[in-house]
């Protein structure tokens, strides 16, 4: 299989569903990481329904926020697959350690300078993940989502996550070596495509 494959999508697109299907279909063992953190009824009803649908013989890493420093740990699991689910829960809660102590809800505002430190923190997280899971000899597999498809968030603290999803949907899809676009259930392989058409002469003015 692929060294690097990303799988993005819409929320109940079946994007968890084709990856796993992918992992299974390397014949591999298979390391799935999780990023989802339990605060609620709905979260833990979501997860519980995930891990029902896995194989039980998989393995299990829960890494909310450094998923690169798992990977270095399977650094010597050459012949096996790696599946993280899913990069923007891992984003959210990085957010949300940054965000200081106060409501969340309702805020018209960031604090003073939150946006570009968000930035400085979390952007190079990704690309060490992306930087890592080229390097590993494991293959690695990775769920995301797109969320910048629908109206504009209201609230600030909304329209940052959404652009972070954005930016870092962006340096993982140029580290993959394949990614894949899942609509109503069915993948698309978009980056080959897409190369081929960045790659193309620009047209004069």
């Amino acid at each position: 299989m692929s060294r690097l494959i990303l799988v993005t999508g819409g929320a109940r697109s079946g994007k968890s569903r084709l990856a796993e299907d992918l992992a299974v279909q390397a014949g591999l063992p298979v390391t799935y990481l999780a990023t989802a953190q339990i605060r609620d009824e709905e979260m833990a009803r979501r997860v519980a329904k995930h891990r029902s649908a896995r194989p039980t013989h998989w393995s299990l890493i829960e890494e909310p926020y450094e998923p690169a420093r798992a990977l270095r740990s399977l650094a010597e699991a050459r012949e096996s697959v790696v599946l993280m689910d899913c990069v923007t829960l891992w984003l959210s809660n990085l957010l949300l350690r940054l965000w200081p102590g106060e409501e969340v809800i309702g805020r018209d505002t960031l604090p003073p300078n939150f946006q570009a430190r968000a930035e400085a923190e979390i952007l190079p997280k990704v690309e060490e993940l992306a930087g890592i899971a080229r390097e590993l000899p494991a293959g690695f597999i990775c769920v995301t989502n797109e969320v910048g498809q629908g109206i504009v968030p209201d609230q600030p603290l909304s329209r940052l996550y959404r652009d972070l999803a954005g930016q870092s949907n962006q340096i993982l899809a140029q580290a993959a070596d394949g990614v894949y676009l899942v609509v109503a259930g069915y993948p698309l392989e978009i980056k080959r495509s897409g190369t081929t058409l960045l790659s193309r002469p620009k047209a004069r003015e």
